[in-house]
């Protein structure tokens, strides 16, 4: 028994051993893996010098390339000083006002005296030291000092009033006239002449030891009434400017402040030139012609003839026949208290029909004021204002509309044709209307006087606009890096700050039709350098949108660039590693 149990386990030991030695070498070969032969020192170099010259070719060609063909130009500017323009460092705008006396009854003793009496007495009134009146003699062409004898103006530095004296450079002409009658002393201004008219009797005229006068004291309040609204106008305007808290400025009442305000928000912006569109609008066929060319020759040219020195104009006329109201207003309804058809003033802004009335406010150069003359219809006429019974009023910024109603005789009916006479008060109306709208101060009643006070309203008003922009500029500038900045920004800006110093110079010798003209090129340039449009274009195309732009073509050539270097960074710290091994 024995023996055969040996040799039925023996094929069956032999049997494991078999297997087992097979399975082994299965797992031995599944489990080594199969090692790449090992890489010669060449080709390891050569690869490494091909990913170098891939990044060598990205870093020295590729990116001074692109910051070179992507780089944004910015021409430099002087940040500093447009800074202190609009902080009111460089200008002190001050108003030298020249008054020449005239007084060839006096000796000349006698009015240099009583030429420096009244410059103290103006002195003492004036409450504010920007704007100041200075007398001088017109034989002598003198000047007063205060302090001082009378000096003539060469030698006169202290206010800036040196130099030869022009007839535009003299705000005001004091004529001093000997009287026997009426009361005196007493002042007459005349409405179309720069010149104040002021009567005495000799017995008035101070003795050379007085250092007051009755005379003196009434020639300074004159003056002061005079210039009473043009000062209050400079001092709203400084006071509304960055250069407040560099001049003493004068207190204004809360009444004062806010008429000046209505006024300001009523006129235009200042512009070189400006468009009239006078047009007829009548609801029916009649009237259909108007003699608009004959009554604008003899009742409006003359005025703007006289604005010239400030604007240029240009004249256009229309006619529109059946102008129906606008739909947004109520119907005019009738008064029989006042036999009149009645608007309420509520409506007076909606009484122009902007979606039917031909009224294109891009006409001609400049802002397009724009004057209308409506004629009713008979069935509605006359047509009044509830409120005031008037028949015209002012939209601040746009013009002015008046009513021209038909002659009230029975049965007159409405001309076919308007004539020049006809067209008189309404002509005259549009006249005050151009006034308001264009700034023009209410007093005093002399017409040149206050058309050389808007004169000096826009030269500081030009002047402060231009600065203000250069500051915005400057800001701008400052807080967006990326945006371009042309070589015509630049030059705009010096020509610009050039301007600007010739303004405030010419200022202050007193000689403010230079100065308007020099202030209306620097307000012209700061607007051109401030709305470039390549810069105005870089406003609006941030730093994501670079992103979006450049990523989808950078991204795909990026990728496989640092991945290679990443690996072969790898690769070299490990051969490093087995080598200090």
């Amino acid at each position: 028994m024995s023996p055969k149990a040996d040799t039925d386990a023996s094929p069956s030991s032999n049997s494991n051993t078999a297997d087992g030695i097979t399975s082994g070498k299965v797992i031995d070969a599944v489990t080594v893996k199969k090692e790449p032969p090992p890489e010669s020192k060449e080709a390891i170099w050569t690869r490494r010098l091909v990913i170098l010259s891939f990044w060598a070719v990205v870093i020295l060609i590729g990116l001074p390339v692109w910051w070179k063909t992507t780089a944004i130009y910015r021409a430099d500017l002087p940040l500093q000083v447009m800074t202190d323009w609009a902080d009111g460092k460089t200008c002190r705008p001050v108003f030298p006002l020249r008054i020449a006396v005239e007084a060839p009854a006096l000796p000349s003793q006698d009015a240099q005296h009583l030429l420096r009496t009244t410059q103290h007495a103006l002195d003492d009134l004036n409450e504010f030291s920007a704007h100041h009146l200075r007398l001088l003699l017109a034989e002598s062409s003198t000047t007063v000092n205060t302090s001082q004898d009378i000096l003539p103006i060469t030698n006169y530095k202290d206010t800036g009033l040196h130099g030869s004296t022009n007839d535009e450079d003299i705000a005001l002409s004091i004529r001093l006239i000997p009287g026997e009658s009426g009361t005196t002393p007493r002042s007459e201004l005349q409405p179309y002449s720069p010149t104040l008219e002021v009567y005495y009797t000799p017995n008035q005229i101070p003795p050379s030891s007085s250092t007051s006068s009755p005379l003196a004291t009434f020639i300074a309040n004159e003056l002061q009434k005079v210039f009473a609204e043009e000062q209050a106008t400079l001092a709203y305007l400084l006071s509304t400017s960055s250069t407040a808290h560099n001049s003493k400025i004068k207190s204004l009442s809360p009444e004062t402040a806010a008429s000046l305000e209505r006024q300001s928000t009523r006129a235009f912006k200042y512009a070189p030139t400006y468009h009239l569109t006078f047009s007829l609008f009548t609801p029916s066929a009649t009237p259909s012609a108007w003699e608009v060319e004959s009554a604008l020759h003899e009742y409006v040219s003359p005025l703007l003839e006289s604005l010239f020195s400030i604007s240029n104009f240009t004249v256009d006329t229309q006619v529109q026949l059946y102008a129906t109201f606008s739909p947004s207003i109520r119907q005019p309804e009738y008064d029989p208290e006042r036999k009149a058809w009645t608007l309420r003033k509520e409506d007076l802004s909606g009484f122009i029909n902007a979606a039917e009335w031909p009224l294109s406010p891009s006409i001609g150069v400049g802002p397009t004021v724009n004057f209308v003359l409506y004629v009713p219809d008979q069935n509605q006429s006359p047509l009044l204002v509830k409120e005031n019974g008037g028949n015209s009023w002012l939209i601040p910024q746009w013009g002015g509309v008046l009513i021209l109603n038909p002659s009230t005789q029975l049965n007159a009916g409405i001309p076919t044709a308007l004539s020049k006479d006809a067209l008189r008060p309404a002509m005259l109306t549009f006249s005050n209307q151009l006034f308001s709208l264009l700034g023009l101060p209410q007093s005093p009643a002399s017409l040149p006087l206050r058309l050389s006070t808007l004169k000096r309203v826009r030269a500081a008003s030009l002047l402060f606009s231009a600065s203000s922009t250069l500051g915005a500029l400057a800001r701008l500038t400052k807080a967006l890096p990326s945006i371009s900045i042309p070589d015509t920004v630049a030059k705009s800006v010096d020509q610009t700050i050039v301007h600007l110093h010739q303004a405030c110079n010419e200022l202050r010798e007193g000689r403010f039709h230079s100065a308007l003209e020099h202030a209306r090129v620097a307000e012209a340039e700061a607007e051109k350098a401030f709305f470039e449009r390549s810069m105005v274009g870089q406003v609006y195309f941030p730093d994501e949108h670079k992103v979006a732009v450049y990523l989808p073509l950078l991204g795909p050539v990026a990728v496989p660039l640092l991945m290679a270097a990443l690996k072969e960074l790898k690769n070299l710290s490990r051969s490093r590693k087995k080598g200090s091994a």
